[in-house]
């Protein structure tokens, strides 16, 4: 799954290098067949953010993406699309999310919902459906795109209470008053959460 994930990313225009951010022997093992581009990080983080940070810490970079590795099916063209949001000198931080809400989804707690305001920057993320938002959620994906330096003053930050008890680290952000912007897509795939949706995947 990792593999396919670092495939699709490497197709990205945008994109000057991959990195796939690992912290056991075993997945070094597994992955080394495939010659993907490995960094060893800690097997501490509270995040997969923090893990990014250490991978970057010493890399000359404007602009971070963090693509995480259970979306095998991701699109090279959101990565790029995502990445020239930062062409607009005032994007901090930057995600994904789909127009293809529907009621399986919005009860699927493997599901992150997002809702936006007027400018299309994050509200919320919320995994169980709040009734009075349930009409404007769209389904979060899990890529990220963070100018270096925001990245930095991010995972400096100590978890916050809502990222603690939602398991958001995205509210690490928002409780600290990052504004995420959200581009919006007809369809995002959903990622692999559950041992049914990588048997679907095997299927497909």
């Amino acid at each position: 799954m990792v593999v396919h994930v670092y495939e699709q990313a490497q197709k990205a225009k945008s994109l000057d290098y991959v990195i796939v951010a690992i912290d056991t022997e075993e997945t070094a093992k597994a992955l080394k067949p495939f010659k993907v581009n490995t960094v060893m990080t800690s097997e501490n983080h509270v995040s997969g953010t923090d893990r990014i940070q250490e991978t970057v810490a010493d890399l000359d970079a404007d602009v971070v993406v963090n693509i995480q590795g259970d979306e095998p099916k991701i699109d090279p063209a959101l990565i790029d699309k995502l990445v020239a949001q930062f062409e607009d000198e005032s994007i901090q931080l930057a995600t994904a999310a789909g127009k293809d809400m529907d009621a399986k989804k919005l009860t699927d707690v493997n599901t992150v919902k997002v809702l936006l305001d007027g400018d299309g920057f994050a509200v919320n993320f919320r995994r169980e459906l709040v009734a009075t938002e349930a009409g404007g959620y769209y389904h979060h994906m899990g890529i990220y795109a963070y100018r270096k330096a925001t990245l930095e003053k991010f995972t400096a930050l100590a978890p916050s209470k809502n990222e603690l008890a939602l398991k958001l680290e995205q509210y690490r952000a928002l409780d600290n008053g990052i504004p995420i912007k959200v581009i919006l897509a007809d369809k995002v795939n959903k990622g692999i959460d559950t041992m049914d949706d990588l048997k679907e995947f095997d299927r497909i």
